[in-house]
């Protein structure tokens, strides 16, 4: 089924940490099996980063790819920079800059569009990491003949038995690991869910980066979630609408195949939707499929809606016939056609769509209030069992809503 529990935002949420706690539960075995294979674990986030990187430039995952461009440098200095005792030289700053600099990487990704590897972006992103390394560098050659020293003493103090990293840098990463967890549970896109995964596990890192192994064990596993999360955003784009954000066709056909044995089907189509595009032009057009697909996500009934096409809409209510679902029907019909849909001075508009929402009332520029209807067409498997026929009963059902004057429901009377 493509509305699976593994991409819920509480799935998304959780599974870093189960991860985390399972990692640290068997770390005894973790550190065996690394000092066996040191060379190929060492090595090992640079290869699976490596490979996060390239599935993002073939999925278009440019956000992504700056994440893991971001671990790799990170990693990079890990192994270089910070393999000496943190009570020596500027390691300790070293890694304080890094549990600092490294978040903000990647929460800076969200200033970016979701272009490809090769896109200027990716480019200007990767700019600004090098930038971040040289002022990095820069301060700590500020501090090499033992400036440090004041700022460990003082702010940058440490707790014992806590962290060897500063406690303010410990009460940073946990606020920012905070705040992350806050936009996947809201949002649960899956960018949202690469940044949460990525500063808990490197804040983990960086607590604790006096356990043996932890950057080698941390990065792999990034790497490893970078890739799934990869997959799982090309999986998002084959089955959602991009503009409506609901399920697509190709989901509807694959969740049709498991039904049940009870089921009923609702083809919807916005009506007279040609002429409102005309009228008000495709920007507009778009906004109203964005608003009908959000009312239909909000039906009763148990109803799943997916965009089958154009301005047409379908929706699946599993464990329930055609008498069940229509007072649920009826009342989408009613909520769609009150709803007043506020038109403005085209040259106005504010390019974000909620924005536009915010400042409803509060501009001097022409208004224009227009509603939308939509018909629907209904019908069930106590008909035929096939649901490709059940879908055409449907549809055939939403025809004679619109043969008899749009803006109301019929149901497909095909007599067993």
């Amino acid at each position: 089924m493509t509305s699976s529990f593994v991409t819920s935002s509480l799935f998304r949420f959780c599974s870093p940490l189960v991860l985390l706690a399972m990692i640290f539960l068997g770390m005894n075995s973790v550190i065996h099996v690394t000092v066996s294979n040191l060379g190929f674990a060492s090595n090992l986030p640079y290869i699976l980063l490596s490979f996060a990187v390239l599935l993002c430039h073939t999925f278009r995952q440019g956000r992504m790819a700056m994440v893991s461009l971001s671990l790799l440098v990170a990693y990079l200095i890990i192994q270089i920079r910070l393999q000496t005792p943190l009570n020596t030289g500027t390691t300790l700053l070293e890694l304080s800059l890094l549990a600092t600099l490294l978040p903000v990487a990647c929460l800076l990704v969200y200033a970016f569009p979701n272009n490809g590897v090769n896109s200027k972006s990716m480019l200007l992103y990767a700019i600004i990491v090098a930038l971040f390394i040289i002022w990095a560098q820069l301060f700590v050659s500020y501090f090499q003949d033992g400036g440090f020293k004041s700022w460990s003493e003082g702010v940058l103090f440490t707790v014992n038995g806590l962290s060897r990293l500063p406690f303010v840098l410990v009460l940073y990463s946990l606020s920012l690991l905070g705040l992350t967890s806050i936009l996947v549970l809201i949002y649960n896109r899956s960018i949202d869910a690469v940044v949460y995964s990525t500063i808990l596990l490197t804040s983990c890192t960086f607590i604790l980066f006096d356990v043996q192994f932890i950057s080698s064990t941390m990065f792999s596993t990034l790497g490893l979630l970078m890739i799934i999360y990869v997959m799982s955003a090309s999986h998002d784009m084959a089955f959602n609408d991009q503009l409506t954000n609901i399920p697509g066709r190709h989901a509807l056909e694959v969740d049709m195949k498991h039904l049940g044995r009870k089921y009923s089907m609702a083809m919807i189509d916005i009506d007279h939707f040609k002429k409102f595009n005309d009228t008000y032009g495709h920007d507009i057009g778009d906004d109203v499929l964005r608003l009908v697909a959000r009312l239909i996500t909000e039906t009763g009934g148990g109803a799943r809606a997916y965009r089958y096409g154009g301005e047409e809409f379908t929706i699946l209510f599993k464990s329930k016939h055609a008498e069940q679902v229509k007072p649920h029907l009826q009342t989408l019909i009613a909520n769609i056609q009150k709803y007043d849909m506020i038109i403005r001075n085209t040259n106005s508009r504010p390019e974000n769509h909620e924005l536009g929402i915010k400042k409803r009332g509060y501009s001097n520029q022409p208004m224009k209030t227009v509603n939308v209807t939509i018909s629907i067409g209904l019908s069930d498997n106590t008909t035929t069992k096939q649901p490709e026929d059940v879908l055409k009963l449907a549809d055939n059902a939403l025809y004679k809503a619109k043969e008899a004057g749009r803006n109301r429901l019929c149901e497909s009377l095909v007599s067993q």
